[in-house]
């Protein structure tokens, strides 16, 4: 199911000399490679005006991707690898940005015992309202996260009973919900955040199913790396291999197929070590015809 750390370097060690082979932009080529870039930035914004959060809700974090009960569903081993993370002890401070929540709250679940402040942030509006909606506790939200809330406290060792107060904590510790775009070079607004910066950002899904093209998804890494604190830790959770999603009925938004090779090479470009990379590949079941992908990627990085 996983791949060695060794194996994805040897890999890595491939791609970064096809990349040095590569010749140099010319200032005009780098130009209309901007505003071809440009142009698929836009052309992604407007995939992404059907959107429909209770869908894509409903295709993803229900089972068998959201079977709770098994080891080799994607939901649980995303949830311990989280839970790892953020309990191994480097990953602290005061405050974790959440880089495309879309309209999910696990990547959260096990920050929120970490961090003393959580700020949410999306892309859509429609996204930011189901995030609220959760948040005022009025029975606004289309999917219940109890189950959710519940296995991680399992994860910590608390018994399920405690998702009352682990549910009170995280709407405790939530400051916001705001706009984000990571294809801006400062992708949230200057008062969104302290001068110093994030000391942690957690992103799931979003790098990937936001850009046009693998230089995109490049420099959108770059872009959020802008809002965390030097020795700040990146939790980065993203799709392999995949070319397409659907984010509602109808509604196919093109994805950047990636490989480990492909974030290894994105992380050190962008100013961050590596720490850990570990793979899932999807059981054939779970593969249930909302995608094509093959499997899934978290990486735990600092910036230097």
């Amino acid at each position: 199911m996983r791949k060695t750390l060794t194996e994805v370097y040897k890999a890595f060690d491939g791609v970064a000399v096809h990349l040095k082979a590569e010749p140099l932009n010319t200032s005009v080529s780098a130009r209309m490679e901007e505003k071809g870039t440009e142009k698929g930035v836009a052309a992604m914004a407007a995939c992404y005006q059907g959107f429909d959060p209770a869908a894509y809700l409903q295709y993803n974090y229900t089972p068998p991707r959201a079977d709770l009960e098994r080891k080799d569903s994607i939901v649980p081993w995303k949830l311990a690898c989280l839970h790892r993370a953020f309990t191994e002890g480097d990953v602290n401070g005061e405050l974790l940005v959440d880089i495309g929540s879309g309209p999910t709250l696990y990547q959260v679940l096990s920050g929120c015992e970490v961090f003393n402040k959580v700020l949410l942030t999306d892309f859509l509006e429609v996204n930011r309202q189901e995030l609220r909606g959760w948040l005022r506790d009025e029975g606004g939200s289309s999917l219940d996260w109890t189950p959710f809330l519940q296995h991680v406290c399992k994860l910590e060792g608390r018994g399920a009973s405690a998702w009352t107060e682990k549910a009170a904590k995280l709407r405790q510790v939530i400051t916001d919900v705001v706009p984000v775009d990571v294809h801006r070079p400062q992708p949230l607004a200057l008062d969104d955040l302290p001068s110093a910066g994030a000391d942690c950002l957690v992103s799931c899904f979003c790098l990937e199913s936001a850009s046009p093209d693998l230089a995109a998804f490049n420099k959108a890494l770059g872009h959020i790396g802008r809002l965390l604190r030097p020795g700040g830790h990146l939790l980065l959770i993203g799709a392999l291999g995949e070319s397409y999603y659907f984010g509602g009925p109808g509604v196919k938004i093109p994805v950047v197929p990636l490989n480990e090779a492909q974030v290894c090479a994105g992380l050190k470009e962008n100013g961050y070590t590596l720490i850990r990379l570990e793979v899932y590949i999807l059981p054939q079941d779970m593969r249930v015809g909302v995608d094509d992908v093959s499997g899934v990627f978290f990486a735990k990085a600092r910036k230097e």
